[in-house]
């Protein structure tokens, strides 16, 4: 059965590594042939270490190459990946069995040692920006391997998800000696992965080409070449998709659906499982782009949660939802649409409300409001650029002088990194809504992985304390009510602002039979079918 097929049956700051070209030195020059995939993406591949950030981009672009234990199906329940099953031995011991027969792509067969490797390379070796991928494995004990297709791990505590964990990370083929760097996996030799394809060529940040790796465990991958093509501006995704240079394009705005179908693309979307929302710096004493009326530094109006309320109840959603987004989303008012699992049915969005916004601004301090830069990326999220303005707009109405600053978001992401922002638009997804609260509302910790999204530095422990209860519920109704509760808990405090769940939207032309959409905004040629003649 092939990935694709099996899908149909079926989501951080980082100053990454200098820019640099890696080419495999067999990479023949080939015309376009009927089963060649051209895909045009936002994702912006900066890094072919499967593990270093957990960012979208690698999620999506390195699957090709890189496979996981377990995968979430487009309804995000749990499918068996490189593991074939999984069970509780007791509540701090699982156990994984895993596929046979499988080979990575320079021949060497798959074992329960690469998966040790992967798992020890990512606690005990990597050093990845916010944490990485550690709080998936931070309370790993010890793992041990009653044979070759068998593991064994024990936890320091009951970890109800540790299944739903592994369904994050990839597989990495052990090497001889030592763990690989991310500057040896970037410079050196093709990326060794058991995935249906295979690594031709890569530059960083703007293409990565694919072909089909004909030993694919799954069966055969539907296309023989894929190339991805980074365009991180919307308008230039959505022309090369009309004039027929490109057979899928990811991240297409709203606005241009109509006219795409006109043009005969079809359209496919999906309710995304993210959050979009507005962060706080509640962590230094000023900030920079902050200041008073007549741009004179002021203390962080941030640490007030009265200040942080009075932005969030003066956001119109209704225009970001209906107009922006031309109806392609739904407005927020916590880190999961309401009525998924873990979430909270006390928590609805409501409509703006600006004389209590500036109510609370003025018992705050701030009777006569004060001017921030308002940061943001242009072209990585739907919407996001002409949201800034949006808010903007709807803040002036409290008195708050909001200046725009959107980027594309390789910039804006280093700045962010760099703490050159006071307050910022940014986006977060997950496998549930614990993976969420875990990384974008926990207290910042490296060590237990904690906090890796948390770039406003917010620190509530009543919260901390209540997820962490909750995380160590099996998986069901009374953890999901834990989730909810630890989530109004901490919504109170305003530590974010939500704004909407966006719908991912992806065009395709003729070439393409279908395209099977994945709510945690996935672009893969495995989510592809090759046109029937």
């Amino acid at each position: 059965m092939t990935l694709g097929n099996r899908l149909r049956a079926r989501l951080i700051s980082a100053s990454l590594l200098a820019i640099f070209l890696w080419v495999a030195p067999t990479a023949p020059a080939l015309a376009l042939e009927e089963e060649e995939l051209r895909i045009a993406t936002a994702y912006k591949l900066m890094t072919l270490d499967p593990h270093y950030a957990n960012l979208n981009e690698n999620t999506s672009l390195l699957s090709h190459i890189f496979e996981r234990l377990v995968y979430q199906d487009e309804n995000l329940a749990l499918k068996p990946g490189l593991a074939t099953s999984w069970r509780p031995l007791s509540d701090a011991r699982w156990e994984f069995k895993l596929q046979d027969n499988v080979r990575f792509h320079d021949g060497s067969a798959f074992d329960a040692d690469d998966v040790v490797y992967s798992i020890e390379r990512i606690r005990d070796f990597l050093k990845s920006p916010s944490g990485g991928f550690r709080s998936y494995v931070s309370g790993i004990k010890s793992i041990s391997v009653p044979d070759p297709l068998t593991i064994v791990i024990e936890t320091d505590s009951a970890v109800p998800n540790l299944p739903l964990f592994f369904s994050s990370i990839f597989v990495m083929n052990r090497p001889s000696d030592g763990f690989e760097t991310t500057e040896d996996l970037n410079a050196g030799q093709a990326p060794n992965g058991t995935g249906p394809y295979r690594i031709e060529s890569w530059r960083s940040g703007e293409e990565l080409e694919l072909v089909r790796n004909h030993d694919y465990w799954g069966g055969k991958p539907s296309w023989q070449r894929v190339s991805f093509r980074v365009i991180e501006n919307p308008a230039a995704r959505v022309a090369a998709l009309r004039t027929g240079e490109i057979d899928v394009a990811d991240a297409i705005p709203a606005r241009d659906v109509a006219s795409l179908k006109e043009r005969g693309v079809r359209i496919a979307s999906v309710g995304a499982a993210r959050i979009n929302f507005v962060q706080f710096d509640v962590d230094r004493e000023t900030l920079p782009g902050v200041t008073d009326k007549s741009g004179q530094p002021i203390s962080n109006p941030f640490k007030d949660p009265l200040v942080r309320r009075a932005l969030a109840i003066s956001i119109d959603r209704g225009i970001l939802v209906d107009k922006i987004l031309a109806g392609f989303g739904t407005a927020a008012s916590q880190v999961f649409p309401n009525g998924l699992p873990g979430t909270s049915a006390k928590l609805l969005p409501g409509v703006p409300d600006y004389e209590q916004g500036k109510a609370l601004l003025a018992k705050a301090g701030y009777p006569d409001g004060f001017s921030l830069v308002l940061a943001g990326p242009a072209g990585r999220y739907p919407g996001d650029a002409e949201s800034l303005q949006a808010i903007a707009q709807s803040w002036a109405r409290i008195g708050v002088k909001a200046q725009p600053s959107a980027s594309p978001f390789s910039v804006f992401n280093t700045k962010r990194a760099a703490g050159d922002y006071g307050i910022w638009y940014g986006g977060s997804s997950g496998e549930a809504v614990d993976i969420i609260l875990h990384s974008l509302l926990a207290s910042p910790d490296p060590e237990r992985g904690t906090g890796a999204l948390n770039f406003g530095k917010y620190r509530n422990e009543t919260f901390d304390r209540l997820l962490a209860s909750a995380e160590g519920i099996a998986v069901g109704p009374e953890r999901n009510a834990a989730l909810a509760e630890a989530t109004e808990l901490a919504m109170a405090d305003q530590p974010i602002i939500p704004l909407y769940h966006f719908h991912h939207i992806v065009g395709y032309g003729p070439r393409v039979g279908s395209y099977v959409m994945h709510p945690r905004g996935w672009t893969t040629a495995m989510q592809t079918l090759v046109a029937a003649e």
